[in-house]
């Protein structure tokens, strides 16, 4: 049976403080823990949402090395973008710190030494990759090779982001230190404090495998293919400058392993929004300790482990936490078929959206959600993102609250009109939203957020659909008393979207209110047909949603299509030398410069320029197959390269080549024709 809980700890994965927000993370994470928690206080249920930034780790220290600055500098300048960021799409935490706080440092380092002190970790000594040059040792992000399995450059330590396979170190074909990549790497031995997993599987299958089989299936799936393996001890300390010291004897040059150190952070923030605030959240220990609390946390899929087995490890090796009762991990979002790279700036960043579409919070939460990849990888694209909020923002939801609004306020002064005598098909369209408020909360309560938005834009469908079969602008002509009746049911159904909508586009059912006069809603209201009363008098007609122009989109589309070709040249490596040949090979070629005296595209061969070209003896025909890089005119008159001893080359269409004009391949795949600095005769010898 349904265990019932007094109250909800929410968390949402800490995002690294080293660069912007992007909408793989709104996707994965933040916009399902907002939708979850408004639906919860909607309810009036108990809930605290957490949320902070992960501040320490190597992703920092790469960034601070790459600008020149410290650690602290990159962290302060992106912890205070990141929650803005957050402030002004929406995603309403309750708390969001930071893992560098004196709270959560020290709260951090007791939770180690209890399990130092209780001999819970394991103190092992092994060998480990380090800088031969520098003697520091390498974690697993600073290590890059090529992927064993996809054969990747660049692939790290840990991950390779071409085919997302996890790996090791050693598995890397011709490791090399990321930040001084002609440095050697060496094994050296090492002594660090792990937690000894395997003495807690058998108690991990019986908790997960038996005890949550309700948990998603990439969930479930992940965590059974590591519990059907032997589970090794993991370290939860590293040799680095950068985080919590490890408060040791003898741990001098080591920190708290990231993994280790963030997941605390939900708990050390909770106690300082707690110490903050009593009266209103009353001590940490009741989110984090009282059985009666639940635990759900919010994850990308990437975080599955650390969130389902090492956190949960920590938790009960130390002992009176509570464990997550569910943890909904999405898949990964890409973006305009290819995967989100922070590395290579392929994403759309959320402060930067918040700049490029002031106002549009909703549009972005709304397609995030119609998006949102639950159960399989989905994609993001700009297209996509224009239609969904013209063919179903603009064009269902906005424009029945805009009809209705409208005719209300042209019809009766903008006061609700008293409800008259019912039709069948009144009655049919209130059966048809009566059952709304079940079936949203049905979706909800098991985390399905895309079907759940579904449902409440059916509510903006079945407005339409009675507005548009009702036809009130046609019955104002000859029977008001029916249209006060239809536009009583247009109304309520629109204050039923308020509150359906609540969680999901939390900015435009706030306008949608304060357009029907209402300060709030509850959830238990959803579904009834009085929320406003007969003479309720109606604000000023807004529109909800407006229309985004091909002008906005393609904006979009070129500055991604700038990153990719930035990318590219950023990537560009000249082709190996080919074998050395003899000099004498080279002077068999007879490389001369001519001049472009007519240049004309070859009927039905696409790919094919004619050319006739001065040589300074007989004028010659050369074909080359550069008609998708030039227009004939463009090189009529000019001087270029041509190989003149070659062997004629005839065509199936009959025409005959008499050399070949050199091109250079560029970085995209253009071919661009080689030239002279200075004009010369034609015939002149290439020397």
């Amino acid at each position: 049976m349904e265990k019932k809980f007094k109250r909800t700890t929410v968390t949402s994965a800490l995002p690294y403080a080293n660069g912007p927000v992007h909408i793989g993370h709104l996707a994965g994470v933040y916009v399902p823990a907002d939708i979850y928690v408004r639906y919860l206080r909607l309810k009036k249920e108990d809930v605290l949402f957490i949320g902070g930034s992960d501040e320490h780790g190597v992703p920092v220290t790469i960034r601070a090395k790459k600008e020149g600055c410290t650690p602290q500098d990159v962290v302060d300048r992106y912890h205070t973008l990141i929650k803005q960021s957050f402030a002004d799409f929406g995603i309403s935490f309750d708390v969001y710190s930071r893992t560098t706080s004196a709270t959560h440092h020290q709260f951090a380092s007791d939770f180690f030494r209890k399990l130092y002190d209780e001999g819970k970790l394991e103190e092992i000594t092994e060998e480990q990759f380090c800088d031969e040059v520098t003697g520091e040792f390498l974690t697993d992000r600073n290590i890059v090779g090529e992927c064993p399995r996809c054969h990747a450059q660049g692939a790290y330590g840990d991950q390779c982001e071409k085919c997302g396979a996890t790996l090791s170190p050693d598995e890397l074909i011709n490791p090399t230190n990321k930040n001084n990549p002609g440095h050697a790497l060496v094994k050296r031995p090492t002594k660090n404090w792990y937690l000894p997993l395997g003495q807690y599987q058998d108690w991990l299958k019986q908790w997960i495998l038996e005890g949550h089989k309700e948990w998603r299936p990439n969930v479930y799936g992940q965590c059974k293919s590591w519990l059907d393996m032997d589970l090794q001890p993991r370290a939860m300390t590293r040799d680095l400058e950068w985080g919590i010291p490890v408060p040791v004897e003898g741990a001098q040059g080591k920190v708290l392993y990231v993994w280790f150190d963030a997941p605390i952070g939900y708990i050390s923030n909770t106690k300082e929004l707690c110490d903050a605030q009593p009266e209103r959240w009353g001590s940490w220990q009741r989110w984090w300790q009282d059985p009666e609390t639940r635990l759900v946390h919010f994850i990308g899929k990437d975080n599955i482990v650390f969130h389902c087995i090492i956190f949960p490890v920590m938790m009960k090796a130390h002992g009176g936490y509570i464990l997550p009762d569910n943890v909904p991990s999405n898949e990964f979002l890409n973006l305009e078929g290819d995967k989100i790279s922070t590395s290579r700036n392929w994403a759309v960043w959320l402060h930067e959206y918040l700049q490029d579409f002031p106002g549009k919070q909703d549009v972005l939460r709304y397609v995030l959600t119609a998006n949102a990849p639950e159960t399989k990888d989905n994609d993001f694209t700009w297209k996509d993102f224009q239609a969904r909020n013209n063919n179903e923002l603009v064009a269902v939801y906005g424009n029945f609250v805009n009809r209705a609004l409208v005719l209300t306020h042209k019809h009766f002064e903008g006061k609700v009109p008293a409800c008259g005598e019912l039709t069948d098909y009144d009655r049919e369209t209130l059966k048809e939203f009566a059952d709304v408020k079940s079936e949203v909360e049905k979706l909800l309560d098991v985390f399905k957020f895309r079907d759940a938005q579904k449902e409440a834009m059916n509510l903006a469908r079945i407005g339409n659909k009675y507005l548009a079969d009702t036809e009130p602008w046609k019955l104002a002509k000859t029977d008001m008393g029916r249209v006060a009746t239809i536009l009583n049911i247009a109304l309520q159904l629109v204050a039923n979207l308020a509150i359906a909508f609540e969680p999901f586009l939390p900015f435009s059912s706030e306008r949608l209110r304060q357009m029907l006069g209402m300060d709030a809603f509850d959830w238990e209201q959803l579904g009834r047909t009085d929320l406003l009363a007969a003479g309720h008098a109606l604000n000023k007609a807004e529109l909800l949603f407006e229309k985004i122009e091909d002008a906005a989109i393609q904006a979009q589309v070129d500055k991604l299509l700038a990153t990719k070709q930035a990318n590219e040249e950023a990537a560009y490596k000249a082709n190996p030398i080919k074998p050395t040949i003899a000099f004498e090979d080279f002077e068999k070629l007879d490389i001369r410069v001519g001049t472009v005296l007519e240049c004309e595209n070859v009927p039905k061969m696409k790919k094919l320029l004619k050319f006739k070209i001065a040589d300074g003896l007989e004028n010659r025909t050369i074909v080359s197959g550069i008609a998708q890089h030039y227009k004939p005119e463009e090189l009529i008159g000019q001087q270029v390269l041509f190989i003149a001893n070659l062997a004629p080359r005839q065509f199936k269409n009959g025409l005959v080549s008499e050399g070949m004009i050199l091109s250079a391949e560029n970085v995209d795949g253009s071919l661009v024709v080689t030239s002279l600095l200075r004009e010369v005769k034609p015939g002149s010898e290439v020397k």
